[in-house]
């Protein structure tokens, strides 16, 4: 089994759209399942179709540094970021995903295949700057939904700093599984 497979970050949104009959945690789950592939592929078009003018992300990890991006504009530049710094590389396995018509909470494993480059940028020592290195942590998000179904915020809290030891985790390319769209029929 792959140390980072994109397509286990979804699958468990996939299982619950299988079940689910009540039409507005239908739409919170498509929601979901449309925001985490548009940001498996960094396709920021998609990606910021399911996010609110209200968005104001946190990130709970004991950083006060930690990004938290309030309105749409910010959270696409955060996103932006993200996507320029190569870290696109990653997963969310989740153990839990529990539906509201308000709000939706997954936790899990978040795996994250972090370049090289990126974390000698960081101050982080590596041996290798072209190779990635695995950042790994326990993670519960938050998503806050608005009455238009869009996500006012992604709320991450985290257990530990995956970060720390990273430099020793360096990742094999084919531990990786990638999620590769169907582009025949449309799927994001």
């Amino acid at each position: 089994m792959a140390l980072i497979d994109q397509n286990l970050t979804w699958k468990k949104v996939e299982e619950r759209l299988t079940s689910e009959t009540d039409p507005v945690l239908r739409r919170n789950l498509e929601t979901l399942l449309q925001h985490m592939k548009a940001e498996a592929v960094l396709d920021m078009e998609a990606l910021m179709a399911t996010v609110s003018e209200r968005a104001h992300y946190h990130s709970y990890t004991g950083d006060p540094a930690a990004p938290s991006p309030e309105g749409k504009a910010a959270v696409q530049q955060f996103y932006e970021n993200f996507a320029a710094s190569g870290a696109g590389k990653l997963h969310l396995d989740l153990d839990r995903l529990v539906v509201d018509r308000d709000c939706i909470l997954t936790e899990g494993v978040m795996r994250m295949a972090y370049p090289g480059r990126t974390l000698a940028a960081m101050g982080i020592a590596v041996d290798d700057p072209v190779a990635d290195y695995l950042f790994e942590t326990r993670m519960a998000i938050v998503w806050p939904i608005d009455e238009d179904g869009l996500f006012l915020g992604e709320d991450a809290y985290v257990e530990n700093d995956g970060f720390e030891g990273i430099a020793g985790r360096k990742i094999d390319p084919a531990d990786i599984v990638l999620y590769q769209p169907d582009a025949l029929s449309g799927a994001r």
